[in-house]
């Protein structure tokens, strides 16, 4: 129990385990179990970061700031991500913990897709327009939604690469056969495998300016891909937008 009488979360994490060790768990209960230990996870590595910085500001003013890189880390950008590898772990659903003003360049990709909209999407673009100096830009790229729809339905010929490049390792490569099979990747992304989290909303270019130009921000362009930030496997299929503050 916690100091306030509640269940605690390293108690409730245990109990996950468990049931999840158990054979009579049935595969609905286990995947929802599965996401919750996810988020348990996160919550840990946020909360000891919370810790260092109760004010939800870190000390360092970083000028270029990578969110959710994962293992593609770019040169000369602190990068901030829920889990390791990160310079710091923290969850940016729950703010982006930078001072205001202070950063020239914020980048990320295949990031925002794994988000909830409204609630972490509206937020996560509201902090980034308060941490953004003047003049400052947030560079964003998602899996677009455009594309896997402009060519169905149809065969899966012309997405070879994408599939290629972005499925190639998962275990439910096989069971891509489809169009429609890569329009439902796309928006959902939900095969029961745990090294992979779930796409909770889909992305175009449209809608990507719609949620910077809503935020306050003065301009959103496309965005010419550059390699020597973005990760050469999310090119093909994706979309990129810039907003400047």
């Amino acid at each position: 129990m916690s100091p306030t009488g509640m269940p605690s979360v390293d108690l409730l994490g245990e109990q996950i385990a468990c049931l999840l060790d158990d054979p009579a768990t049935t595969h609905g209960l286990a995947r929802s179990l599965r996401t919750a230990a996810r988020e348990i996870e996160l919550h840990r590595y946020h909360h000891a970061s919370l810790r260092s910085w109760p004010s939800g500001r870190i000390d360092e003013k970083p000028s270029q700031v990578q969110i959710g890189g994962g293992a593609h880390r770019i040169d000369g950008f602190f990068n901030i991500d829920a889990v390791p590898p990160a310079d710091l772990l923290w969850d940016v659903r729950e703010g982006i913990p930078l001072h205001d003003g202070t950063v020239r360049t914020l980048f990320s990709e295949h990031f925002m897709e794994h988000i909830d909209y409204p609630r972490s999407v509206k937020h996560y673009v509201a902090e980034a327009h308060r941490v953004l100096a003047a003049g400052g830009r947030i560079v964003t790229g998602v899996p677009d939604a455009a594309f896997a729809l402009s060519q169905y339905p149809g065969p899966l010929d012309q997405s070879a690469e994408m599939i290629e490049r972005w499925y190639a390792r998962r275990d439910c490569r096989n069971d891509i056969n489809t169009r429609l099979d890569l329009v439902n990747l796309a928006f959902r992304d939900q095969d029961d495998d745990h090294r992979y989290t779930p796409h909770l909303w889909a992305y175009d270019h449209e809608k990507l300016v719609q949620l910077f130009i809503e935020a306050g921000f003065a301009a959103v362009e496309p965005w010419t891909f550059d390699p020597s930030m973005a990760n050469p496997k999310r090119r093909w299929g994706s979309v990129y937008v810039i907003a400047t503050k």
